[in-house]
């Protein structure tokens, strides 16, 4: 398979260019990500329409890979609960090589299909359940494995890649690829290929919470309620909601806990 993401970068002897110019040629290559993530809009609104009724009925969408991919499905899925005030199962992040592997390198765990399997089995995964692999790639065994054991299940299956027809796209009932072509470090799909990963899940993430019923006109009315920060955020879109004080607004929240409660408890007075 010819794989995109391992061709040369369009740039050479990088090691000579001077700093500003390796900014501004990385901002260059940057800016090429979101036309890439547009041209596949149709294959991610069909991924969330299949996973949507999955998950009202109580379902879980698991994103799954290695290294950076798995990386990313993690951070994406551990802010769904401060951000829209859903558990922590709703949305679930596995890593080849374990919670360790977020941090440190596990040599060859990406290469284990039947580790995948394993992961998905310990989560009680099943043919309710949801699951996106992730792989630049497109050729991770980790991921691959998860895939079949996924349709196995019964479960609606989705591929993240970035190089076309590759096997992850072909394995996946809802294939999403995303071209992003060679990176500025020849190979190191951190780069374009880690932000159009970012941007995707972003994607689904948020719509799938808007849908479930989690944002109200564009408020986050469910967020946890976690630091101060998000106490001063809730106060003042309650102020705004209510057109009253923010002091009065604070009140309300601390009381009532959350932004949806408390403008409900003082729209219906």
């Amino acid at each position: 398979m010819n794989k995109i993401t391992e061709a040369p970068s369009h740039y050479d002897h990088l090691e000579k260019m001077e700093i500003d110019d390796l900014v501004h040629n990385i901002n260059q290559e940057d800016q090429s990500v979101a036309t890439a993530v547009a041209k596949a809009q149709e294959q991610i609104v069909a991924f969330i329409a299949a996973c949507l009724p999955k998950l009202q009925l109580g379902g879980r969408l698991f994103y799954m890979g290695a290294g950076t991919s798995g990386r990313l499905g993690i951070l994406d899925a551990s802010e769904c609960p401060p951000t829209f005030g859903v558990s922590a199962e709703v949305i679930q992040g596995l890593i080849a090589g374990g919670d360790r592997a977020i941090r440190i390198a596990v040599e060859g765990a990406e290469d284990s299909p039947e580790q995948a399997a394993e992961d998905l089995k310990a989560k009680d995964f099943n043919k309710t359940d949801c699951l996106l692999g992730i792989t630049a790639s497109g050729t991770t065994p980790y991921v691959l494995g998860a895939l079949e054991y996924a349709k196995q299940m019964g479960a609606v299956t989705g591929g993240f890649s970035c190089n076309e027809h590759s096997p992850v796209s072909q394995s996946a009932n809802y294939p999403i690829t995303v071209v992003t072509g060679p990176e500025f470090v020849t190979g190191s799909t951190r780069m374009k290929a880690g932000t159009a990963t970012k941007m995707v899940l972003n994607t689904i993430s948020t719509a799938l919470m808007i849908k479930l019923g989690h944002v109200s006109g564009n408020r986050m009315v469910d967020m946890q309620l976690s630091n101060n920060k998000l106490v001063d955020r809730g106060s003042k879109m309650i102020a705004e909601a209510l057109n009253i004080s923010y002091n009065e607004a604070k009140t309300q929240l601390l009381q009532h806990g959350s932004v949806r409660k408390a403008i409900a408890a003082n729209t219906k007075k």
